[in-house]
């Protein structure tokens, strides 16, 4: 399987620690496919023109990230605030008018025969993409985290063009997933699921369920874990199409990352 994430990137600043970590969904999604054995990676995203930004590009390359297509603005990044509480994450807002805030990105036709060279795009709710949809489902299997965004009107507008459809869902019980994902996918999302914290993720392919519990581990630091559910089985299934080994693959590359601080390491003192 390869794949290219396109959207967003931040630095999570912890508080409490006084360092910031690389992240963003989608840089959190392409760095973990990449450590979970995808043939091939890459990212597009908009870089500011600060240390923050310049951290994220470098652990990137650390990692093997191909950023050739990616944009630099005039801004700084967006760094939203950390707080851990017995090991969870707790956001707090951060600067405003940051270059994720200010600019989106408008696919060229370079970047469009770029894209095509990839089996998955991965973009999420938080990058501005939805209207640039349409023209990466003609091209590649798209996949979209919707966090917790889950309207009709919201679906409607995003589910016709996506291959693959991630929400959060901590806060749901089982019908409710159950009807959520059924709604996804009648409006046109062909592989749906939904994580659920600790009571693990359910997923749908339009004909039957599947659920996958946890697995228990230290929990460290559960920023990202997500993220990384979503990449290992978007790496395992995008290569074997086997739902129930994919789900179990993500759910030991979610635990691995509730070991370590950060969406994947990288720690990085903040400045004065």
């Amino acid at each position: 399987m390869k794949l290219i994430a396109v959207g967003d990137n931040v630095t999570d600043c912890y508080v409490d620690d006084n360092v910031y970590y690389p992240g963003g969904n989608a840089v959190n999604v392409v760095v973990n496919c990449q450590k979970d054995g995808a043939k091939k990676t890459a990212y597009i995203g908009i870089f500011g023109n600060d240390e923050n930004a310049q951290w994220i590009q470098d652990c990137l390359a650390k990692e093997g990230i191909d950023t050739s297509r990616s944009r630099k603005v005039y801004a700084h990044s967006a760094q939203p605030r950390v707080l851990l509480k017995d090991g969870d994450r707790v956001f707090a807002p951060g600067k405003r008018e940051s270059c994720q805030h200010l600019f989106s990105i408008h696919l060229a036709q370079e970047d469009l025969d770029v894209i095509q060279d990839f089996d998955i795009c991965h973009t999420s709710c938080y990058s501005n993409m939805e209207y640039e949809l349409e023209t990466l489902a003609k091209i590649c299997d798209v996949s979209f985290d919707f966090s917790d965004k889950r309207d009709a009107a919201y679906l409607n507008r995003v589910c016709p063009y996506i291959t693959y459809a991630f929400f959060s869902g901590s806060d749901l019980d089982e019908n409710v997933c159950q009807e959520l994902l059924k709604l996804a996918s009648s409006k046109g999302a062909k592989i749906c699921g939904v994580t659920r914290g600790s009571k693990g993720s359910m997923f749908y392919d339009g004909e039957n369920f599947y659920t996958q519990g946890i697995i228990k581990t230290e929990v460290i630091d559960t920023m990202g874990a997500g993220d990384s559910f979503i990449a290992g089985f978007l790496t395992n299934y995008g290569d074997s199409k086997n739902m129930e080994e994919a789900l179990s693959f993500a759910a030991a590359k979610a635990a691995a990352t509730c070991r370590v601080h950060g969406g994947f390491g990288y720690p990085h003192p903040m400045a004065e």
